[in-house]
């Protein structure tokens, strides 16, 4: 787990360490252990390393080809290097390092840019070829690793980074995309490739760049839209075969040279991860919650129940209201507005685990690959809503998603208001579910969840929280070889009579026990909309009414107030609209107004 950076040029213009320097310093958060770069003087890649395998210098980045015609560096973890590193000693390959960067290296050499296919991984990597000068850059199948891109030709340059704000720090310009901020009011974030700054955009899980002096070249490497439904596979079949792989994907992300953990929320997902990690333990493992003092989103009982179960060691916080104050700094640290903020007691919890461990595995991506979320099961009770219906699939992303057009009407103004209205800001989640005509409409609907809600926010939830902590996470149940066993299994035994992950919790049921397994379903947020009304009244007026949010021409501030205060007085539930509008606020505070604001600067008081 590290950062990468690096730049490409098209004009002969030349970089310096000094300009390189300052980029890997706003990334030093998420790899304290080393850094390094290699440039030509007018290209450039670098790293920040977080070191999990082979703890040695050996194995800091750039990793150097015998000739140093080719130099590697990566963020993430080649889970299967342990195999791939034996295939290619038998291929005649000898190797100075026991990491996995190496590996990689190793494998360009052997099977040139189509190696990525070999990985079982989640990564971002850049290989800077100089005989052929030319950068590659990969990113992993489901954008578990974040990757962002700005340039081409005609701009005379091209960057990549692990993170916006190094994009930024080498001298982008930040300007807000109202295109993009209209899909997040739409949506509750930025659905990629998009962002919410003008010419900064992700580069999409499951591809390749090829930048070269022709220009930006992008190559699909894996398509998950390729799977279809195996329906010679049984219901028994299936429920063995997700126990497998969830075996053996828990199995391979215990590798590791420094302490580790995971995180247990005492939900399915995150108990069963930790259910299989002690079939594999070698002593015992530390477990780590975050509660809330109010009854209704706490979850560390069942976290308790779950941690005695299989005997880890556990520690939990309970977040308290002035907690919000990090507000301003999990947006900084996401690089864009987001409407989850969930993203707070992530970091927390990310704290606490790193006290003991730098390295945690996490339940991420059973919701989206099995139908988690009620919402699945609310859409599709209704009768109406099939694959004949005309134009469900925007029914289902304006259903799930923050602001209809009547209520954009109300809330927005200016260019923003015109850009929702005659646009169609939900397109990003719409348009994938049509991407799979041959799936069944649960699927059809999970495809889309997992091609665009998961990199556009889930995923970045951990990633940049656990990240900013200088913690490494890691998701068993995002391992590639599960998404496409889950999508060749039918929809109705995921979600079947309005029950969430049907097969999935049938086949836990012997791991978990029945309580832990069929317990009710919460959510991990944060009680935020009780203490709006009172904790962070003063909190939410600062932010939204000081004068700096209406200023920007684009939020009708009476109609926002209006609805503030109807929320505050109990009238009607404004919670997600309140949130998204706070992220907004001070995202533009954070990167708009002043360029890039420094961390120690942005605390508000709750």
């Amino acid at each position: 787990m590290c950062a990468i950076f690096g730049t490409f040029s098209f004009d002969g213009s030349k970089i310096t360490d000094i300009d390189l320097q300052k980029i890997a310093q706003i990334l030093h958060h998420r790899g304290p252990d080393a850094n390094g770069t290699f440039s030509d003087g007018l290209s450039a890649i670098g790293n920040c390393r977080l070191s999990i395998i082979d703890l040695s210098q050996s194995s800091n980045q750039p990793i150097f080809s015998d000739n140093k015609n080719i130099s590697v560096i990566q963020n993430g973890e080649i889970y299967n290097y342990i195999e791939l590193k034996a295939e290619l000693m038998g291929l005649g390959y000898f190797f100075n390092t026991k990491g996995d960067t190496e590996v990689i290296l190793r494998a360009y050499e052997h099977w040139g840019s189509g190696f990525v296919k070999k990985l079982n991984g989640m990564f971002s990597i850049a290989v800077f070829d100089q005989a052929e000068n030319k950068i590659l850059l990969y990113r992993d199948r489901l954008g578990v690793k974040p990757l962002y891109v700005h340039g081409s030709v005609e701009t005379g340059r091209f960057w990549f980074a692990s993170e916006i704000k190094a994009l930024l720090k080498a001298g982008i310009k930040p300007e807000p995309d109202i295109d993009a901020i209209a899909q997040y009011f739409a949506l509750n974030y930025v659905p990629p490739p998009s962002t919410a700054f003008k010419g900064i955009s992700h580069v999409r899980p499951g591809h390749m760049l090829e930048i070269s002096t022709l220009g930006v070249k992008s190559t699909k490497y894996w398509d998950l839209s390729d799977v279809e439904v195996d329906h010679s596979m049984n219901y028994e079949e299936s429920k063995k075969s997700i126990l497998e792989l969830l075996d053996d994907a828990t199995r391979v992300r215990m590798r590791a040279d420094a302490p580790y953990g995971a995180f247990l929320s005492g939900g399915l997902d995150s108990s069963s991860v930790v259910g299989f990690m002690e079939r594999h333990k070698s002593e015992p493992i530390k477990t780590f919650s975050m509660g809330f003092s109010d009854s209704r989103f706490d979850e560390t009982k069942y976290a308790i129940m779950a941690s005695e179960r299989f005997n880890t060691i556990h520690k939990k916080e309970i977040m308290e209201y002035d907690a919000a104050a990090m507000w301003p700094k999990f947006i900084w640290h996401t690089d864009q507005p987001h409407g989850d903020v969930s993203f707070i007691p992530t970091y927390m919890v990310s704290a606490l685990a790193v006290q003991d461990t730098k390295m945690v595995l996490t339940g991420d991506g059973g919701d989206e690959l099995f139908a988690g979320y009620t919402k699945y099961a609310d859409f599709l009770a209704d009768d109406s809503i099939n694959r004949q219906e005309k134009n469900w699939e925007k029914h289902f992303a304006t259903k799930t998603g923050l602001l209809s057009k009547d209520d954009a009407s109300n809330f927005l103004c200016g260019d923003l208001k015109d850009t929702f209205i005659n646009s169609d800001p939900w397109r990003a989640l719409a348009d994938k579910i049509e991407d799979v005509p041959h799936q069944d409409s649960i699927n059809k609907i999970l495809f889309a969840e997992t091609s665009i809600l998961l990199p556009g926010n889930n995923l970045v939830k951990p990633d940049r929280m656990a990240m900013a902590n200088s913690l490494e996470v890691r998701s068993p149940y995002l391992d590639y070889r599960l998404a496409e066993l889950a999508f060749s299994i039918p929809g109705k035994y995921k979600l079947k009579n309005g029950v969430t992950k049907s097969i999935l919790k049938d086949a836990l049921i012997p791991l978990l026990g029945s309580e832990l397994t069929h317990r009710k379903k919460q959510m991990f947020t944060v009680p935020v909309g009780e203490w709006f009304k009172s904790n962070l009244k003063g909190f939410c007026e600062e932010v939204l009414f000081d004068g700096r949010l209406a200023s920007r021409g684009i939020v009708n501030e009476p109609y926002l107030r209006e609805a503030f205060e109807n929320h505050c007085n109990g009238s009607i539930n404004y919670t997600r609209e309140i949130r998204a509008f706070i992220s907004l606020e001070l995202w533009f505070r954070n990167f708009i107004d002043n360029g890039l604001m420094e961390i120690e600067s942005l605390e508000i008081k709750a």
